[in-house]
């Protein structure tokens, strides 16, 4: 069985759905290894765009037009920088912070761009992870809410790859936690 690699992925949008808007931006990092980490700027496929989700990018269509990756080339990309960072040994898992909204645009545009996921069908959602882990509600996982010892250091800034760190800090922390328990419970 292959060893799973969880990426921590976040990305910005111009709006909530994949192909009626475009994603902006993406970011990436393995959990545990910060360092290793994917980031791009992308042109949008439309010109479909909600303000408000503008806003809080802080990008502008028109420069991403101009300056944005072309679409294919980013998901190539990333696609090889998943292949690298999971070695021949590694599955990637897909972990993102509402893990619904990212997966949707990076799975379309895998398979709109480059025919195939790597992430295959499924990612797992860190906040649905943090609700199984503390028996919590769904209401009880908002970032303002989740235990000070799983908190980040690093702000949520909007920017995709700072977001993805910031997560993965997040998602380490709980795996970290999860393995102490577990060596605890065999010790007895």
């Amino acid at each position: 069985m292959k060893k799973e690699i969880y990426i921590s992925v976040d990305i910005e949008a111009s709006g909530p759905i994949p192909g009626e808007y475009s994603m902006l931006s993406l970011g990436a990092c393995v959990v545990g290894e910060p360092s290793k980490t994917f980031y791009c700027e992308l042109k949008p496929i439309n010109s479909n765009y909600i303000g408000q989700a503008l806003d809080v990018s802080g990008f502008s269509m028109e420069s991403l037009k101009e300056k944005g990756t072309e679409p294919a080339k980013a998901m190539n990309d990333f696609a090889k920088w998943i292949a690298c960072a999971c070695g021949e040994d590694g599955r990637p898992v897909f972990a993102g912070f509402n893990a619904t909204f990212d997966w949707s645009f990076v799975n379309y545009y895998f398979h709109r761009f480059c025919e195939k996921n790597p992430f295959g069908i499924s990612g797992l959602d860190i906040k649905a992870y943090y609700m199984g882990m503390k028996k919590c509600t769904w209401g009880e996982t908002a970032k303002r809410r989740i235990d000070e010892k799983f908190k980040s250091d690093k702000p949520h800034t909007h920017n995709a790859l700072d977001d993805a760190i910031e997560q993965a800090e997040m998602f380490g922390k709980m795996l970290s936690q999860k393995n102490q328990n577990k060596e605890i419970s065999n010790k007895n």
